[in-house]
């Protein structure tokens, strides 16, 4: 299980449409307690007093809802159940709307070591950020010798052994106008169960390339940072390969084939390298034909349709004529 503490909650690195904007207004000393569950909880009923399948292994989410419940419970002076609140060893309270929890609630965190946090954002929005990011934090990651560029919007992770051309297939589909995600290796994570989302696994490096005979370039100062991509869905596997002529190559494209990473299958195709072969035009077609299988339309099958009615209509063609001839 992946060590995420909440300090690491708050040094999370996420823009725009991902940022929490989370800020500790008390309990610091608690800031190394651990997050377990990529998960939050919502404590309106342990505020009553009631504990039973009580999450407090989750972050604890406090809305306009629950922050009046607490200042209702702070004019009446009951403050049991608040006791019995912070004796379970919770990772943090979160404060949405810029709302500030009660004098006596912050006083029972302070003393619990409790970190307390808060953000502007409305509770839905946080939770859906909060959600996401925490997901991707507790992904399962897998790190990839290959390169991974987007190609016609489709993530195509690139596959082979060393030296047959990967990063020079990567760079020809750059000067064509599409852009690299990440070169050598990639780290994969699985998110939501079923979605694979590739990236560098060294962003020291930045988005630099190794081309045998040329050395190290900068992708990014050669071509602009329209030609780069912080990370990318991965939808399509390209495995790259010396040609075999002992070998039976797929020519039809009938037969489904898929690749297996962390749990989840990607569609892969298997491509043959010798020279003469234009392997980023294959590759470019390829993520053009899978876009097309997404929106539901197969070729290969296509084609095998219209052969079949080509047979039949030639079979009931000669069966037609073969009868009147006899007859």
């Amino acid at each position: 299980m992946k060590h995420f503490t909440v300090l690491d909650l708050l040094d999370l690195d996420l823009k725009e449409h991902d940022a929490l904007d989370l800020q500790c207004i008390g309990g610091r000393p608690g800031l190394t307690r651990e997050i377990r569950v990529p998960d939050i909880n919502r404590p309106g009923l342990a505020l009553t007093g009631f504990f039973d399948s009580f999450g407090d292994d989750r972050i604890q989410l406090f809305g306009r809802g629950e922050t009046a419940f607490l200042h209702k419970l702070e004019q009446s002076g009951e403050t049991a159940a608040l006791q019995e609140y912070f004796g379970h060893q919770m990772p943090c309270v979160l404060f949405t709307h810029n709302l500030d929890p009660t004098a006596r609630f912050f006083e029972m965190a302070e003393a619990a070591q409790c970190p307390v946090l808060k953000t502007h954002l409305p509770s839905s929005e946080l939770s859906s950020r909060l959600i996401r990011a925490l997901s991707n934090v507790f992904a399962s990651v897998e790190t990839i010798h290959g390169v991974l560029a987007e190609v016609f919007g489709i993530g195509v992770l690139i596959l082979g052994d060393s030296g047959v051309g990967k990063s020079e297939t990567a760079l020809e589909l750059v000067e064509r106008g599409h852009r690299l995600v990440a070169d050598d290796a990639v780290e994969v994570r699985c998110i939501a169960g079923n979605i694979l989302l590739g990236q560098g696994a060294n962003k020291a490096l930045g988005h630099h390339m190794e081309i045998r005979g040329l050395g190290i370039i900068n992708i990014t100062h050669l071509f602009g940072v329209g030609a780069i991509r912080e990370s990318k869905q991965i939808q399509l596997v390209v495995g790259l390969e010396y040609w075999d002529s002992n070998k039976e190559y797929d020519r039809i494209g009938a037969e489904e084939r898929h690749k297996d990473i962390l749990g989840v299958k990607v569609p892969a195709l298997e491509i043959p390298v010798k020279p003469g072969r234009n392997i980023p035009i294959i590759i470019e077609t390829a993520a053009r034909n899978e876009r097309l299988k997404k929106m539901g339309y197969y070729s290969a099958r296509e084609f095998n349709q219209s052969v079949l009615k080509w047979l039949e209509s030639e079979n009931a063609r000669s069966a037609y004529f073969h009868t009147k001839h006899e007859g």
